[in-house]
């Protein structure tokens, strides 16, 4: 038969075996299409009520015959019912034990605490990145799309202490907050800086007045959607070439530069080197535009005697083979 379903496959049998038995008593007895359809309603539904008319030994058979086939169905709509929940029970059963697999063996992950707008851009950003998400989000309507995007996620309350445990919040890399709540980020960021607290953490902020209490809290850094929007679009009005150079820079799919930030590795070889010394702008093609010190200080424009020293923060602008290359030598 054709790939239909099993409620198509029950509805096409059962209209078949009704014709067939309309036709029979129609053929057979020489009943009219009325008592014909009464008859098998009956026999099919077998409710009891004597015939409709007398019956003779052909007519008996057939009806012996039409009872048969009409059990028959019942039995096999009744199979195909509780083998389409079965299965579907134990393919739920299976996926999840498998996500539950995949979720205990994630390590240097980032936990992305809700899947609306921006978190769902969020994870299409870092899978892109080829970077290993986790998402922990409340709303089981979710759960196609995430299925759909081939992520991991977690089903419960993001600011409760044991789906954060789940989550891996121990091996995790950071953790963002996007939920749309205020008070649900500021619980995120004290539970997960108690259970982690050398986590990095970057929290949204729905209202200015709570980036003090985010921050307050241990989030590391706080992201206003509102007033980033807002300054973007001031800034495209002051400065439109430099927004665009931006927007090339940050649009991974229209061109092949990009900014990055690459730590000193311990044993990094050129610690102790000074830029000029490192040959990174010969050898690289990239453009170092500023160095992170371990105290946390910003060198814009290091000079060339700039010295490359442990737990530094390189900041630099190149093509994405060339920044690769970089980063395996500061490795």
């Amino acid at each position: 038969m054709l790939n239909l379903n099993p409620a198509a496959k029950s509805f096409i049998l059962f209209l078949a075996l009704f014709i067939f038995g309309t036709s029979g008593y129609m053929i057979i007895e020489g009943w009219d299409v009325v008592d014909s359809m009464f008859m098998t309603t009956i026999t099919l539904a077998t409710v009891g009520y004597s015939e409709v008319n007398k019956i003779g030994p052909e007519g008996r058979i057939f009806t012996v015959i039409l009872i048969i086939f009409g059990v028959s169905l019942f039995l096999y709509v009744v199979g195909n019912t509780m083998q389409f929940l079965v299965e579907g029970r134990i393919r739920v059963i299976l996926g999840r034990r498998k996500l539950e697999k995949i979720i205990a063996k994630l390590s240097d992950h980032y936990i992305i605490c809700g899947y609306g707008r921006i978190g769902r851009g969020l994870c299409q950003y870092l899978l892109e990145k080829n970077l290993k998400v986790l998402v922990v989000e409340k709303e089981e309507e979710r759960i196609p799309d995430m299925e759909a995007d081939h992520v991991p996620y977690i089903i419960g309350e993001a600011n409760e202490e044991e789906n954060l445990e789940k989550a891996g919040i121990t091996r995790a890399k950071g953790l963002l907050t996007v939920l749309g709540s205020d008070p649900d980020n500021v619980f995120v960021v004290l539970i997960s800086k108690q259970l982690n607290p050398g986590l990095f953490v970057v929290a949204r902020a729905n209202q200015h007045m709570v980036k003090k209490t985010l921050k307050s809290a241990g989030a590391d850094k706080v992201i206003s959607p509102y007033d980033l929007g807002a300054r973007r679009m001031a800034h495209a009005i002051l400065r439109p070439t430099v927004i665009h150079f931006l927007e090339m820079a940050f649009a991974d799919h229209e061109t092949d530069i990009n900014f990055e930030e690459i730590p000193v590795a311990a044993d990094c070889k050129l610690i102790n080197t000074s830029l000029m010394e490192s040959k990174i702008r010969q050898n690289h093609d990239v453009l170092i535009i500023a160095i992170k010190k371990s105290d946390g200080s910003m060198e814009f424009n290091p000079k060339p005697d700039s010295l490359i020293q442990e737990g530094d923060t390189i900041i630099t602008v190149g093509q994405e083979a060339n920044l690769k290359d970089l980063e395996c030598l500061l490795k």
